[in-house]
């Protein structure tokens, strides 16, 4: 068994036993490693140390459960880990920004911390081949854009290390925010094609001051203009290195399954063929048919 093997053993552990109280120590004997090289080699191949995952973890989870209200607060705290109300409180300020309370009463898009496939760092697919892990489908091509493409809808300056999997930290998560607000205000924009794709892009020109630019739309029609709020996006006329992610749903899929593409592309698939991108990416939403959720993730070679 890889080294790796044995810490995606314990996150699957992990994920079947949230609400159990977990020593570093019990952990390491699941793993089959030394306490030390255990602790040293997950936080390597996670990025964060065990208990603070196991902590971003059981957050994720409670999250899920806050929005029915018929559950106390205290009850949903208690069914994840924690040892009072007041513990599960200072916890999730300390993460979010914001207590399970205000959560609760006025709901917004969360950074939050998914389980890793560690699988996607030590496996190299050849172009248009697929690859099956983790209940999703990922593969990888190039395609030609031979005219731009004209996108309307809005955009919003983004702090980098504020947004997982970029940075290492929580909080509200601005593109997701952004996407609720295209969503809201969709039927009142002027110059969206019919039934045209929906589209993501982030800019990174101001990579160095720790921020990018994040735009979100949808197809728009020929000599669209921009007004009011709105902005226009073009991708240009190039060849893509695009790669493609399948999930069971929406929510999965913009939020794990692109999580996940976007490590396997930036972190694994392009360092071990030298290849260097312009400095944005694109995201596509196509629809394939009811069944399938799809996001494609376009990046344009140097």
């Amino acid at each position: 068994m890889h080294a790796w093997e044995s810490i995606q053993k314990v996150l699957d552990y992990i994920e079947e036993n949230l609400a159990v109280s977990h020593s570093p120590e019990e952990l390491s004997k699941v793993a089959a490693l030394s306490h030390f090289y255990f602790q040293r080699l997950f936080t390597r191949l996670v990025k964060r140390p065990v208990n603070e995952y196991i902590k971003m973890r059981r957050l994720a989870r409670a999250c899920e459960i806050l929005e029915d209200k018929s559950k106390r607060i205290l009850d949903i705290a208690l069914e994840h880990g924690f040892n009072s109300h007041e513990h599960f409180t200072k916890t999730f300020k300390n993460a979010f920004g914001v207590t399970p309370e205000e959560y609760r009463n006025n709901p917004v898009r969360l950074n939050q911390i998914m389980k890793p496939d560690l699988l996607l760092g030590y496996t190299m697919i050849d172009e248009d081949v697929p690859l099956i892990t983790d209940s999703i489908v990922l593969e990888i091509s190039r395609k030609t854009v031979t005219t731009p493409e004209l996108y309307i809808g809005f955009s919003a300056p983004v702090t980098m290390s504020e947004q997982t999997p970029l940075g290492e930290t929580t909080g509200i998560d601005i593109p997701g925010q952004l996407w609720d607000k295209f969503h809201r205000c969709k039927n009142e924009i002027k110059g969206l094609a019919p039934n045209g794709i929906e589209f993501a892009a982030s800019s990174f020109e101001n990579f160095e001051n720790g921020s990018f630019s994040y735009f979100v739309g949808a197809s728009a029609l020929p000599d669209t203009t921009a007004r009011d709020e709105n902005t226009t996006y073009e991708l240009p006329a190039a060849e893509y290195i695009v790669c493609s992610v399948e999930a069971e749903n929406m929510a999965e899929l913009t939020t794990s399954a692109l999580g996940k593409s976007m490590s396997y592309l930036f972190g694994t698939w392009l360092p071990k063929h030298n290849l260097s991108t312009q400095p944005f990416s694109a995201e596509k939403y196509v629809t394939v048919n009811p069944e399938i959720c799809k996001v494609e993730l376009w990046v344009m070679p140097i």
